[in-house]
């Protein structure tokens, strides 16, 4: 039991002897929640994550579930940090993961910031090379 209540509950239908499981089932829930992405730059939306919470985690898998389409990008302050003190799991390793594209802030890919998504190509800063497009992480 995890409670103290609980554990009175079970006891008062023990003694009235009622038939009862603890805890037996387990029901899926959505909670309605409303996402403010950091940046906007055309139509690529830009997050980013100093310390990337186990809740900002959920959260974003939550995102990318609900609307498959929008093109959220994760700028990380340090995306080589582990996701926990236990896990191998770096920040770079979760978002390549679970399909989103990042960068550290120190290395924004400037065709991030002039794509072209109705020709379906990156169209490059006049300073940059083909070797200079943005691939996965950066």
């Amino acid at each position: 039991m995890r409670s103290r209540l609980e554990e009175q509950v079970a006891a008062l239908l023990k003694k009235l002897n009622i038939k009862f499981e603890y805890e037996p089932d387990k029901f899926s829930y959505v909670i309605e929640a409303k996402y403010t992405p950091d940046f906007k730059v055309g139509d690529v939306y830009l997050e980013t994550k100093g310390f990337f919470k186990p809740a900002d985690r959920r959260k974003m898998l939550a995102v990318k579930k609900a609307n498959p389409d929008l093109d959220v990008r994760l700028v990380f302050q340090a995306p080589y940090d582990k996701i926990s003190k236990s896990s191998k799991t770096t920040y770079a390793m979760w978002a390549e993961r679970h399909g989103f594209q990042w960068c550290s802030y120190t290395t924004i890919q400037l065709s991030w910031l002039h794509e072209d998504k109705q020709a379906g190509r990156q169209d490059l800063h006049p300073e940059e090379t083909e070797e200079g497009e943005a691939s996965q992480g950066c």
